[in-house]
């Protein structure tokens, strides 16, 4: 089952550092196909944009991350994820599309922050 779980950069670093809570709740799609995949990308980074307040410049950029598990009720690991998508840039809008980054990416999209 893919899940879309959104979050924030500072919320991705401590995830990624093995700081962060587990997560068990996410956006799942209504079906495989790519629109429906597509419609919960969009909604976790809606979520992911309710997050973002309060947080200082360089840091205010929607962040998705895409796991495979076997079911909504499992809690998330690292080796779940196969993809994050983060905005481009901050304060971007809101129909705009998140850059992918593949799972072994991710200490590098940290590092260029």
């Amino acid at each position: 089952m893919r899940r879309y779980v959104p979050t924030t950069l500072p919320g991705l670093a401590e995830q990624w550092a093995g700081e962060g809570p587990e997560v068990i709740d996410a956006v799942v799609a209504e079906d495989d196909g790519e629109e429906a995949e597509y419609a919960a990308l969009m909604t976790a980074a809606d979520a992911s944009a309710e997050l973002l307040s309060g947080l200082p410049d360089g840091r205010r950029r929607r962040v998705v991350v895409v796991v495979e598990t076997a079911d909504d009720r499992t809690p998330v690991a690292w080796r779940h994820v196969v993809a994050v998508h983060v905005d481009s840039h901050d304060d971007a809008d809101p129909d705009d599309d998140l850059a992918w980054w593949a799972s072994q990416e991710v200490g590098d999209l940290l590092a260029s922050l």
